[in-house]
């Protein structure tokens, strides 16, 4: 019992943290990445798709992207998305292809995107949290139904706070990481 609480938090951690490194990679560094557009929705006859489900996105060089539609009557319909989208940067098309030049970013960006990043990070922390609480909950149940004696409480609440310490230090690493990477364009 107290072996599958503690799986299901780690595992529910574990999203948690993964949530958050989905969630940063989209963030602008100043460096191309596919990441950028790719979560991007585009009008596709009638029903809005993922960019990458209608195009070819590639990484040109450090500073542009290109993004090939494979149907011709795309290309407006992508270079629509990505303006109305209002990341930034402004496509230019030539022909069916259309490219993305990635200004760097200025010092007041960095010091708004690197909030933006510790913002996330306390989200991820309190989810982190919120798991803790729950298991905790299970545990205390347990103990009330007496299913598990007092020294099996105390020890799954030290096994659930070692948990929690490892994932938010794990938050930490991802945050400060990101923030180096703002940071040092």
């Amino acid at each position: 019992m107290l072996n599958n609480i503690k799986s299901d938090a780690q595992t529910r951690m574990t999203k948690s943290v993964d949530a958050l490194k989905h969630e940063l990679v989209r963030l602008r560094t100043g460096r191309a990445s596919t990441a950028l557009v790719d979560h991007l929705k585009v009008n596709y006859y009638g029903s809005d798709v993922p960019i990458g489900q209608v195009a070819n996105i590639a990484v040109a060089d450090a500073r542009s992207l290109t993004i090939t539609p494979w149907e011709k009557p795309m290309v407006a319909a992508v270079e629509k998305a990505i303006i109305a989208a209002n990341l930034g940067f402004t496509p230019t098309t030539a022909g069916t292809v259309i490219r993305i030049n990635i200004p760097p970013l200025t010092q007041e960006r960095r010091k708004e995107l690197s909030k933006h990043v510790s913002h996330e990070g306390e989200n991820a922390k309190i989810a982190i949290r919120n798991v803790r609480r729950d298991a905790l909950h299970q545990v205390k149940e347990l103990l009330k139904d007496k299913k598990i004696t007092e020294d099996e409480e105390r020890k799954a609440e030290e096994d659930m706070q070692k948990l929690t310490d490892k994932f938010v230090k794990d938050v930490d690493g991802v945050v400060k990481a990101k923030e180096d990477e703002l940071m040092a364009m």
